[in-house]
């Protein structure tokens, strides 16, 4: 897979010190490496500490929007060699594109300005937060002289307190470090780095700007490499957690496996998959889990999704007589509101570090990871219920064939899509129907897949890419956009295109808000269309490799297809496609129906 969180696959970048990644994931060194050299008074700077160890935990790329009290940092964060700033349009993208970065990376790096540029940026940051993504917010904050001084300042509120910003990040990061002086600065960018990558969250820096070219006696050596402590199980727990679930599902006749999305914050996908090869049960993913577990798994069955799963994969899981989850999150989103036909005595839930077998006992202190590998050499092979999945399966059925000329159908555009794939491409599929019909994409070894489920806010992808993009250059990104929201963050394909990206973005133009539609109605879900493909182009204005089209029709998708792969495959593609406001996935219209039911239910009688 080649989305890793915490696993510093870039730490090559680094020239004095190498790292490495542990069986637990956690981030450790290689002590007696290259010693480290004093450098010169001017590199001895705040700024450059910081960027050095950006590019030691694998960011080679911020994405930033520049800010009189940022600019001086961005001077000393652009004069690493290993650092290359991403100029975004907006705070929001690039968080956003921070946020993209991080799942392919598994670290991503922001940096904006005061207040303006940090409250901008709240909202992506608020969303890997939701996602368990490590990501470095940096903000310039103000001159460190006016503290406490009782000043009002630009870019505030119009109060002499200047804690507005850092009292908003509390709730959305997992440590905060303002950094006003010198004396404690190489302490708490330190601590503020690792705690994001042992938390696997967002955390968030501010920076006096006046200090980031300053240099002080903690910065004059290259930095020394984190050596985080790695988490361990509880070993008499783990036997005993492992011991009790093997004889909860020995004893089964028809069990299951299904992955969650904690499985990436877990680093416990490799572990997943051995249990399934050994234990021979069927293994399905939840919906926001999909790219996490290999669907190439002979016994892999699809998308357990309540009423809107994979074809015969709900039957499959709903009617076993034990279920594991590993790393579930039910939310009402992925519930289908609240309506899945699961007990909880069936169950085994597995978090990143505990494990709840039906209704108890709970045992704490033990990594996924390390429960599902001894978990798999405890099993009984058990393949009842796959083989039930096999009689029953029926393939899907194809779209009704286009006659000539007719009107593009979702349907159809999905199964030119599907034949896109491959070990080099990935799939960003945006809020919306884009959701559900990304759902039913097979994906080959090797395919890359993300999609923001859990925070789900509109938009996202646009940014995504850009950092997903900048992260795997050598990947060919397929973004899924509707129209709604590609209106809010579209600006950054300007960026896309000056960075030289090769991604191929369908623009699904539909005319508003569709999955709204299905949830409620009305008119505040119609949207003003636009020329998309003009958009883009006036964003291009001549300068850097962009090619769009609009289609209509299946012949026309199929020749900005052959062009997008053939003659432009080294160009950004834009691909606007025109399907009627209705056209819409049968899942999401399910999907839609019940998540306006549990929205709607009554209060209770008080």
């Amino acid at each position: 897979m080649d989305t890793k969180i915490g696993a510093l696959d870039a730490c090559a970048h680094t020239s004095t010190d190498l790292c490495s990644v542990p069986s637990n994931g956690a981030v450790s060194t290689i002590q007696g490496s290259t010693p480290s050299t004093i450098v010169t008074p001017s590199d001895a700077t705040l700024g450059r500490h910081l960027a050095r160890r950006l590019v030691q935990i694998g960011v080679t790329d911020i994405f930033s929007v520049p800010g009189d009290f940022n600019l001086t940092l961005l001077d000393h964060l652009i004069a690493e060699p290993g650092l290359t700033n991403v100029g975004c349009c907006n705070e929001l993208n690039a968080g956003y594109a921070a946020d993209g970065y991080a799942r392919s990376r598994g670290v991503g790096a922001c940096v904006v300005t005061f207040t303006v540029g940090g409250l901008s940026v709240l909202n992506a940051i608020a969303g890997a937060y939701s996602e368990n993504l490590p990501l470095i917010c940096i903000v310039g904050g103000p001159n460190s002289n006016d503290y406490g001084t009782n000043r009002i300042l630009h870019h505030t509120i119009g109060l002499p307190d200047f804690s507005q910003e850092l009292r908003c990040f509390q709730t959305v990061t997992c440590y905060q470090a303002v950094v006003n002086n010198l004396e404690d600065a190489h302490e708490l960018i330190d601590t503020a780095i690792s705690t994001s990558l042992k938390e696997s969250k967002p955390v968030y820096i501010s920076i006096s700007c006046n200090l980031a070219g300053v240099p002080h006696p903690t910065f004059s050596r290259e930095p020394v490499p984190f050596s985080l402590s790695p988490r361990l199980s509880n070993q008499m727990g783990l036997e005993a957690a492992v011991e009790a679930a093997a004889g909860f599902l020995d004893k089964a006749v028809k069990p299951v496996l299904v992955g969650g999305p904690k499985l990436r914050v877990a680093n416990a996908t490799d572990a997943f998959v051995e249990l399934a090869d050994a234990c021979g049960y069927p293994l399905a993913v939840m919906p926001s889990a999909k790219g996490l577990v290999p669907e190439h798994h002979p016994h892999f069955i699809g998308t357990y999704w309540g009423a809107i799963s994979t074809p015969f994969c709900a039957e499959i899981v709903e009617s076993a007589d034990a279920y594991l989850f590993a790393g579930p999150i039910f939310n009402d989103y992925s519930s289908v509101g609240y309506s899945l036909l699961l007990k909880k005595e069936k169950a085994i839930i597995v978090q990143p570090d505990r494990v709840v077998i039906g209704n108890g006992p709970a045992f704490g202190c033990i990594l996924m990871k390390d429960f599902l590998r001894a978990l798999g050499k405890r099993l009984k092979r058990n393949t009842t219920a796959y083989e039930n999945y096999h009689r029953i399966f029926v393939p899907d059925g194809l779209p009704l064939k286009s006659t000539p000329r007719e009107p593009l159908r979702v349907n159809v555009l999905f199964q030119h899509i599907q034949n896109m794939l491959s070990s080099e491409t990935a799939v960003i599929a945006e809020t919306g129907d884009s959701w559900f019909n990304c759902q039913k994409l097979k994906l080959p070894r090797g395919c890359g897949y993300e999609f923001q489920m859990q925070y789900g806010s509109i938009g996202w992808s646009v940014g995504a890419t850009l950092g997903y993009a900048q992260a795997v250059p050598e990947k060919r990104v397929i973004a899924c956009i509707g129209d709604g929201s590609f209106q809010v963050t579209a600006q950054d394909v300007s960026t896309m295109i000056r960075y030289g990206q090769r991604t191929i973005i369908f623009l699904i133009n539909n005319g508003g808000y569709t999955i709204e539609v299905e949830i409620h109605d009305g008119p505040y879900n119609v949207i003003k269309n636009w020329n998309y493909t003009g958009l883009v182009d006036a964003i291009h204005n001549g300068e850097g490799k962009c090619w769009t089209t609009k289609v209509r029709c299946e012949e026309e998708l199929i020749e900005a297809i052959n062009t997008a792969t053939g003659d432009k495959k080294d160009s950004l593609c834009f691909i606007e496609v025109i399907v009627h406001k209705d056209d819409t996935s049968k899942e999401l219209l399910e999907w839609g129906s019940r998540v306006s039911a549990a929205n709607s239910r009554p209060p209770n009688p008080q």
